[in-house]
């Protein structure tokens, strides 16, 4: 029988069981996994948040496949202020370079000014917030490697802090670093808006 766990993936880890170079793992949680537990989607060693673990090999097709557009919500420390016309041009697609394709042009998309975040998701003392500083929401139905900090660079902004908050419906709610929840398929699914009978 499959499992499904959530986790919040702490900074400065990689989204990995086995690495051939000196990493924080995902089996360095403490949490004892099943054998053949896989992450579905990354989050880069420097982000943080929200990452879904199984056992089911089926439910990586259904959330990355390019055709499947699943909100994923992020929010993100961005080091001095961002205008509204830099918004703007964030929503509407920016360029980014792709490793090995080139250039891209990112998908319309969600971008907000938001107020800091609740306190469980600054459990972690490795950053600073800069002065001056703002705190953005994109949601994106893409998920290019590295892409938000590419779409910052790319209007002259540097990210400081990502965190993916929540896929679809399912969110982190009160979670913490380097916490596990294991969820039942009916529920996970039904979160994530999955047809069961895919």
């Amino acid at each position: 029988m499959n499992r499904y766990f959530i986790v919040y993936k702490p900074y400065n880890m990689i989204s990995q069981f086995v690495s051939p170079y000196e990493h924080k793992l995902l089996g360095d949680l403490e949490f004892d996994f099943p054998q053949g537990t896989h992450a579905i989607g990354r989050l880069d060693e420097e982000s943080e948040g929200l990452l879904i673990l199984s056992t089911d090999k089926r439910l990586t097709g259904f959330l990355m496949h390019p055709e499947k557009k699943h909100k994923r919500t992020y929010n993100v420390l961005v080091k001095n202020i961002v205008a509204q016309e830099t918004i703007n041009k964030l929503q509407k697609g920016v360029d980014i370079l792709i490793k090995k394709k080139g250039d891209y042009t990112t998908l319309p998309c969600e971008v907000k000014r938001i107020d800091k975040p609740e306190i469980n998701f600054m459990a972690d003392s490795h950053f600073t917030e800069y002065v001056p500083h703002c705190w953005l929401q994109f949601v994106l139905t893409e998920g290019k490697n590295r892409q938000i900090r590419k779409m910052c660079k790319a209007v002259n902004h540097t990210c400081k802090r990502l965190i993916r908050s929540s896929i679809e419906d399912l969110n982190l709610g009160n979670m913490k670093p380097g916490e596990v929840k294991e969820m039942q398929m009916e529920e996970l699914f039904r979160l994530l808006k999955l047809d069961l009978k895919e």
